[in-house]
């Protein structure tokens, strides 16, 4: 079998992703007739058809599908190779980076992140995707620069801690339970809640406080992710567990109070950023590394919370002796 030309190895990246010729052109930037001769020539190589009719779609062979992570670390691997001797120099780039976060931390990131981006790197672009869909794993570091993502979920490459939060309890500022004159995690189970839901099999650590205690929540709606919660409980008699920044930010357009938890109920929250151990010395990613850890630095400060003054306890306090 002849040797890849390693210039179809863009092309078999973006075929394998979209799985689509005429997509995939558009994406390349090539004639829908340049893309397909590539394909032509990629099936010659590998005697494998690669995509394969499946009604209006198609999808990838058994074989194809083997390929998708080896492709996408070899680019990853070109790609480096190429800025081995390039500089970066922020005041003049006009570089896209690509961050996958969740919706909560692109809310909270963004606009410090814009803010320096405008002082210090006023050409850069930073894109932010849905962390949706990915697993982590080292392959897929080959679409993006940096993965910001919760520890404790066994992302894999490099990493370094950016911000903790914790979680807090969003209602309407309507809510009979502020009327409570004192609140317990058994009172909070026991009205309706909405939920993030994030996949299959994944618990939140608000998830987990309820777990740990023993005691489960009457979920009465669910929706992707945190971003949402706060505005879904406003007007309505759900309660919902969002991330304390969070709920500082949605205090500022919603009618909502924040709960907070007594001390043995916190649930912490911890946000990292993670890369590929290639891009370690990058002076590009190492920048951006830079930027978006000033950018969460600032956090605690712009997103105060403005709680209830009933906290939410494990049990009742002991009734005063008299």
């Amino acid at each position: 079998m002849k040797n890849l030309d390693l210039n179809l190895l863009p092309q078999l990246q973006v075929l394998l992703e979209l799985r689509n010729v005429s997509r995939a052109a558009e994406r390349l930037q090539l004639s829908q007739p340049a893309t397909s001769a590539a394909m032509a020539r990629l099936r010659r190589h590998f005697d494998d058809e690669l995509l394969v009719r499946h009604g209006r779609t198609y999808d990838l062979t058994p074989f194809a599908q083997s390929l998708v992570p080896l492709v996408d670390e070899a680019m990853l691997h070109v790609q480096r190779a190429t800025r081995v001797r390039s500089g970066f120099d922020a005041t003049t780039s006009e570089r896209e980076f690509v961050i996958a976060a969740s919706d909560y931390a692109a809310a909270l990131i963004v606009g410090p992140l814009r803010g320096i981006l405008r002082q210090e790197a006023p050409r850069v672009v930073v894109d932010f995707v849905p962390t949706s869909g990915l697993e982590g794993t080292m392959a897929e570091y080959s679409k993006m620069d940096l993965l910001v993502g919760p520890t404790g979920y066994k992302m894999q490459g490099d990493s370094k801690q950016l911000f903790r939060d914790s979680f807090v309890a969003v209602v309407d500022a309507a809510n009979p339970l502020l009327r409570l004159p004192a609140m317990t995690l058994t009172d909070l189970v026991g009205v309706p809640h909405a939920v993030g839901y994030f996949g299959e099999g994944i618990s939140t650590p608000a998830d987990k406080l309820f777990e740990s205690r023993g005691v489960r929540r009457r979920v009465a709606a669910t929706v992707a992710g945190f971003l949402s919660l706060p505005l879904l409980v406003e007007g309505t008699d759900l309660v919902a567990l969002v991330p304390r920044m969070l709920a500082s930010r949605a205090q500022r357009g919603a009618r909502i109070e924040v709960l907070e938890f007594t001390e043995d109920l916190e649930a912490s929250l911890v946000e990292a950023m993670y890369w590929h151990p290639s891009q370690t010395e990058d002076p590009a990613n190492a920048w951006l590394r830079s930027v978006v850890q000033r950018a969460c630095s600032q956090l605690h400060v712009i997103f105060p919370v403005t709680a209830h003054p009933i906290p939410v306890a494990a049990t009742y306090p002991a009734a005063a002796d008299g």
